[in-house]
């Protein structure tokens, strides 16, 4: 991973990240985990549990996550995603751009800890909305007032407005 100081790249903006959220009706999670302390795992809860979102796994050593089927590509997706979010080691992220893109995605989400600038700007460069060293659940709970210390939706009802 490239040092914070070497970083160049600027990915979008809090406004840009909720709009594309808000666009987005389904995520691909490349990296899937069915391991409980794994971070792909409590995202997948998450997203399938607090968000508006179609999640689909993709691990090829996996079948079934959540109760849910896992698929071996992106590929092999019965749905073209419109974000694919990466869990994945740093010498994979060409591959998974390179078949993000295949697939005709919209989005790449490279989770945190995740920067590649050379993926992020042939992603770019291909039309697609890059984000890196993000968390889509935290980012989606703190645009929807779920975001507590503990990471979890706290239930509570406020007077604030939504963005």
């Amino acid at each position: 991973m490239t040092a914070v100081a070497d970083r160049t790249w600027t990915g979008p903006s809090a406004a840009e990240r909720l709009a594309l959220l808000r666009r987005t009706r389904s995520i691909a999670i490349v990296g899937a985990s069915n391991n409980p302390s794994r971070a792909s795992f409590f995202v997948a809860t998450y997203l399938l549990a607090s968000s508006p979102f179609d999640v689909y796994f993709v691990n090829p050593r996996a079948t079934e996550i959540l109760g849910r089927p896992v698929y071996p590509s992106l590929e092999a997706l019965p749905v073209v995603p419109d974000l694919v979010d990466v869990f994945r080691r740093h010498d994979d992220l060409p591959s998974v751009l390179d078949e993000t893109l295949a697939v005709g995605a919209k989005a790449l989400w490279l989770q945190l800890g995740s920067w590649h600038e050379d993926v992020a700007r042939r992603g770019e460069a291909a039309g697609l909305t890059v984000v890196m060293d993000r968390c889509v659940k935290i980012e989606h709970a703190r645009f929807h007032g779920g975001l507590h210390l503990a990471g979890f939706n706290t239930g509570v009802i406020s007077s604030r407005r939504s963005l």
